[in-house]
């Protein structure tokens, strides 16, 4: 079974130490009364009370805190552990130390973690604004001194030459970024004023100590390697990336002696040799489409609309009479012949038949075979099925026409 301790005079000259006699009551901003070390219980306007009395209320306050502490508190503790839980509790308030995160960590068995818990609660609103006061922090260092102070006096030893110092960056966050204030009691009256001494402004406070953690160090180092790749990718151009600039045409005695192709020419000087398109092996993109259509007066690749001549493109054969509209190009070194308008009316009235097969399908199982059996329920199943199928086919090839002959050939 647990023992239950009781408050030693190390808790109850802590607590005096950072309350403070006051002899005279005072009200207090939230309309309470408080006298002296900080007793609010009985105190009433103009009452007074000696340094002996006032440690009597004390300690008649410190009976439920320590009630408190005792309860929910399930680790054991030693008696500096339980006075300086007390000290906090009593600066706290109980309800704060309940679902505080210094009592779970105590709970768990985590001794130091507690410990460095006390520290978090080191802010107070003053002024409309929730900042770090000076004398908080003082209070939470000195509990946490008697909380880690051994019973027995004997602390655990820790050379220097054997276990040098680290910094660890994790502790960085309890630093406060802002210089905590310094602010102190007055009694004005028969209230209770704090105010800040010399009013100074907040300073914002960088450690020499506070250097980027291992992570942050890491990140730094992989984006500075990543600037660098991509510099020198832009600096040397890659082999495979296109010419974007207009090159000069080759010498036709280059041209003759290598056999190579320039791809089609639109004018070239007469006479000239009609030969089947082939794109080169090494070309990276397709060659873009080139229009067949002549203008007026103008020299065509083919030679003249009526000469009755004819050619043959990869394959395809035509006449040269034939004629050539503006939608029939040359993609790829492929002729594609324009497409027929009787193929987009196939494709709206079976769209149209999947349609009705799919509401005919529906309102067969909604109406007909509600009440009927699993076969005939099937029928319908099936001609909403077939009915859908019908309509996003339809659908893909009628949006693949109307996308036009370049994207649908791709």
């Amino acid at each position: 079974m647990k023992p239950r301790h009781q408050v030693s005079r190390a808790a109850v000259d802590l607590i005096k130490r950072f309350e403070g006699y006051r002899q005279t009551s005072a009200q207090l901003p939230d309309g309470r009364w408080t006298i002296g070390y900080g007793h609010t219980l009985t105190a009433r306007p103009g009452a007074t009370v000696s340094e002996k009395d006032a440690e009597a209320l004390l300690l008649y306050d410190l009976i439920s805190v320590a009630h408190s502490v005792n309860e929910h508190t399930y680790t054991p503790l030693t008696q500096n552990q339980f006075d300086a839980l007390v000290c906090f509790a009593f600066n706290i308030g109980l309800e704060n130390f309940v679902r505080s995160g210094v009592l779970r960590r105590i709970n768990e068995g985590s001794l130091l973690q507690a410990a460095c818990a006390m520290e978090m609660w080191r802010k107070a609103d003053f002024e409309g604004e929730r900042i770090v006061i000076d004398a908080l922090v003082r209070r939470r260092s000195a509990e946490k001194t008697l909380f880690l102070t051994p019973a027995n006096g004997e602390w655990v030893p820790a050379p220097s030459s054997i276990l040098r110092p680290k910094i660890d960056y994790d502790a960085s966050n309890a630093i406060p970024k802002q210089t905590p204030a310094t602010v102190s009691t007055r009694t004005d009256g028969d209230r209770v004023v704090a105010h800040r001494e010399g009013d100074l402004p907040f300073s914002i406070v960088v450690p020499e100590e506070d250097r980027p953690t291992a992570t942050e160090q890491s990140a730094a180092a992989v984006s500075a390697r990543l600037e660098a790749i991509l510099a020198e990718a832009e600096a040397t151009p890659s082999k495979s990336q296109p010419d974007l600039g207009l090159p000069e045409p080759p010498a036709p005695q280059a041209q003759k002696a290598t056999g190579a192709s320039s791809g089609p020419v639109l004018f070239p000087e007469p006479p000239v040799e009609l030969t089947p398109f082939r794109p080169s092996p090494q070309a990276a993109e397709r060659p873009a489409a080139v229009d067949l259509a002549p203008a007026a007066n103008e020299p065509t690749l083919f030679g003249a609309p009526d000469s009755g001549s004819a050619f043959n493109l990869d394959g395809f054969s035509t006449s040269a009479t034939a004629e050539l509209s503006p939608a029939s190009s040359i993609a790829g070194g492929r002729y594609k012949p324009p497409r027929s308008k009787g193929g987009a009316s196939l494709l709206i009235v079976l769209g149209l038949l999947g349609l009705s097969l799919f509401g005919g399908g529906v309102l067969w199982i909604l109406t007909v075979a509600s009440d009927a059996a699993d076969q005939v329920r099937l029928f319908g199943y099936g001609a909403s099925m077939i009915g859908a199928i019908c309509f996003v086919v339809s659908a893909y090839l009628l949006l693949r026409r109307l996308a036009g002959p370049d994207r649908a050939g791709e």
